[in-house]
């Protein structure tokens, strides 16, 4: 039929629309950032509207519409119910949700971005680690273009350090004598894990995760560098 697709796609987030209805923000795997209207699903004996929850992974059918796209069919392809009972899980990943609502541009595909968000809230349903939202946040930023600058001076080029802080907008570390100038302050202990997740380090750093006062400060970091490049706060970030 004309205007009809499936594709794959994760729940970012819900809207409630007229008394029984609701708009749906997918990440899908083919078609991108997609809104689609899920009718009927805020009733008691809807078909799917379990389904339809943010963080589900889903398999979808819906039909194109001018500005909203309509569902038409939704299957389970995983839940993540224990992610969900988890609160401290559930708040990372609903950060992870936010970030990729804030970055993905709708109806254009991003199948590496897709990709990624299905493996984080996989891994984070089975284990639910603090490394996996902070790794994520990075990943994310390299992956959106602004991979951070570890190994010298973002400024004048130092290489031989030490680097007591980071630029946000220039999306590196900077020296000493730069830092005096600007920058936000960043423990030498932080900065090296850093370097590990962004170095294809994660499951290592899940296994020996750092000191919990420099995993929250990189995870703060990525937050506020995400926030800057996209010029939009993430406002679930308070929650972790």
């Amino acid at each position: 039929m004309p205007g009809l697709y499936r594709d794959q796609g994760v729940v970012l987030r819900t809207i409630k629309l007229g008394e029984a209805d609701r708009i749906v923000s997918f990440m899908t795997q083919g078609n991108g950032k997609v809104r689609a209207v899920a009718k009927g699903v805020r009733k008691s004996g809807s078909r799917f509207g379990a389904r339809l929850e943010p963080t589900s992974h889903v398999a979808l059918q819906c039909y194109r519409g001018r500005e909203l796209d309509v569902v038409t069919q939704v299957e389970t392809i995983e839940a993540h119910r224990s992610l969900r009972e988890n609160y401290t899980a559930l708040t990372h990943a609903v950060s992870m949700l936010e970030a990729v609502d804030q970055v993905a541009q709708e109806r254009e595909p991003a199948p590496a971005l897709y990709r990624m968000l299905v493996g984080a809230l996989s891994t984070l349903d089975c284990t639910p680690s603090p490394v996996v939202t902070p790794g994520f946040f990075w990943k994310l930023l390299s992956l959106e273009g602004y991979h951070p600058h570890l190994d010298g001076c973002v400024r004048c080029g130092d290489e031989d350090g030490p680097f007591p802080a980071f630029d946000l907008a220039d999306g590196g570390v900077l020296c000493v004598a730069c830092g005096r100038l600007g920058g936000r302050r960043v423990a030498p202990e932080a900065l090296e894990f850093l370097g590990r997740l962004v170095g294809g380090e994660l499951r290592l750093a899940m296994a020996e995760p750092p000191d919990p006062v420099h995993l929250h400060e990189i995870e703060r970091l990525g937050i506020a560098a995400l926030e800057h490049h996209s010029e939009r706060r993430i406002r679930s970030a308070s929650l972790l």
